[in-house]
């Protein structure tokens, strides 16, 4: 019994390292990726003539990117180990902010900022972490450990829009894009950390990748799962990437110079990561005590309250404050919610891979957020059609995830390329 004791406490132990170093890659990752919209005014200026739709572009491409890249990055995680996904990720994010830092032309940012830095997110983000976090957690902790492991990678959104508001205000662009990706870094230190051992198949089960992967596709809970995930892009990489111009040209009742309001919406970003870890660890509580695809749906619905509220009133440092916190706390809690639906659905054994195919959905509204913001911006001088189909998009998401069930889905392997079979769930 003493002996059992141990193996639990050694077991909690190693979950929790787990949990840790997965968090410190998540918010460098993530903290790194936040700071872009505060250098979209200084390089659309130096590079492009003040057209912000070109480095619009090049993040937009960078949401793209991460989303179709994850879902490889998850089957490399699955088939040949967490690690090589990783390390693969932290090369690709290290190349691709050189190539952002010394890149003169729109080829140029489109693959340095756009193509190899979105890979890098996409190999040390959430899809490859919290597959690691799943695999490693107890079946009975693993929400819980899912939601402390996007809370802590929240802390990277707080920190490194605050270093960069107040780099951007002494420094070219460059040097500041060379000092945030000097903090890349302890990524290194943190991935050797994240090692877990291989999860078998169920007793008696024979389900390949690409079978479970064939299955999950014709199940209507997990496609509306990525449905509504997609919503949670566009609100995410809008607001990442404009809010800081945004509060530049419209916000009023401030002696604040364009410089020093740019520099106060990356602030508010840092807000909006902030009040993200508490509304994180909330949301993760929430789906433990109510059905999770209830959590979801009033999380969208709430994300358009807010919106709402935000727009219909005059733009103020204080609305912008008041907008951030409110937001933050609706912000990434989605994260962790919807990667437990996929383990309850499927399991741990491919959630690499499943996840990473819903997180392309989220990453095809990131890319829609992004550009269309910024060619809209362009064309009108303001985001007023952005913010109302934001406004639309959030209560649509609501509205499927209260058809998503909460249930762990046998797998029934059938179709083109799928040989028919009943296996017991893969785990």
């Amino acid at each position: 019994m003493t002996l059992g004791i141990m193996a639990k406490d050694r077991e909690t132990s190693d979950a929790m390292t787990i949990v840790i170093a997965g968090g410190i890659v998540v918010a460098l990752s993530f903290g790194v990726r936040s700071v872009f919209g505060g250098i979209v005014e200084p390089v659309s200026r130096d590079l492009f003539g003040g057209r912000i739709e070109v480095f619009s572009l090049a993040i937009a491409i960078q949401n793209l990117v991460w989303g179709l890249a994850q879902p490889a990055f998850g089957a490399v995680a699955d088939k040949w180990g967490d690690r090589l996904a990783l390390w693969l990720g932290l090369g690709c994010y290290a190349l691709g902010l050189a190539v952002c830092v010394t890149g003169t032309t729109p080829l140029a940012q489109h693959l340095g900022t756009g193509l190899l830095v979105g890979m890098g997110i996409s190999g040390t983000a959430f899809g490859v972490v919290l597959a690691v976090v799943g695999r490693a957690a107890p079946p009975d902790k693993r929400s819980a450990y899912l939601g402390l492991t996007s809370a802590l990678g929240s802390v990277g959104q707080v920190i490194l829009p605050l270093v960069v508001s107040q780099l951007v205000e002494w420094f070219d662009w460059r040097i500041v894009m060379i000092i945030v990706a000097s903090m890349l870094a302890p990524m290194a230190l943190c991935i050797p950390r994240l090692r877990t051992a291989a999860v078998p198949p169920a007793a008696g089960a024979s389900v390949s990748l690409s079978q479970t992967l064939c299955h999950a596709l014709t199940q209507p809970s997990y496609l509306l799962l990525g449905l509504g995930f997609f919503v949670c892009g566009f609100h995410l990489a809008f607001i990442t990437a404009h809010l800081p111009n945004f509060v530049e040209h419209f916000c009023v009742g401030t002696t604040m110079s364009p410089e020093e309001l740019r520099a106060f919406g990356l602030r508010a970003l840092a807000l909006v990561g902030l009040a993200n870890i508490a509304g994180t660890l909330l949301a993760s509580h929430l789906g433990t005590v109510f059905p999770k695809p209830y959590v979801l749906a009033a999380i969208y619905g709430l994300r358009s309250v807010v919106l709402i509220l935000f727009i219909s009133q005059p733009v103020t440092p204080l609305s912008v404050m008041v907008f951030a916190m409110a937001m933050g706390i609706l912000w990434l809690s989605t994260v962790p919610l919807t990667s437990a639906l996929v383990l309850v659905m499927f399991g741990p054994r491919a959630m690499g891979t499943l996840f990473g195919i819903v997180f392309l959905s989220h990453q095809l509204g990131g890319f829609a957020g992004v550009w269309i913001g910024g060619a809209y911006f362009d064309s009108f001088g303001d985001y007023d059609a952005i913010w109302y189909a934001s406004i639309l998009l959030g209560l649509l998401s609501a509205g499927l995830h209260l058809c998503v069930k909460e249930r762990e889905i046998p797998t029934r392997v059938s179709g083109p390329g799928c040989p028919a079979r009943r296996t017991g769930a893969v785990r």
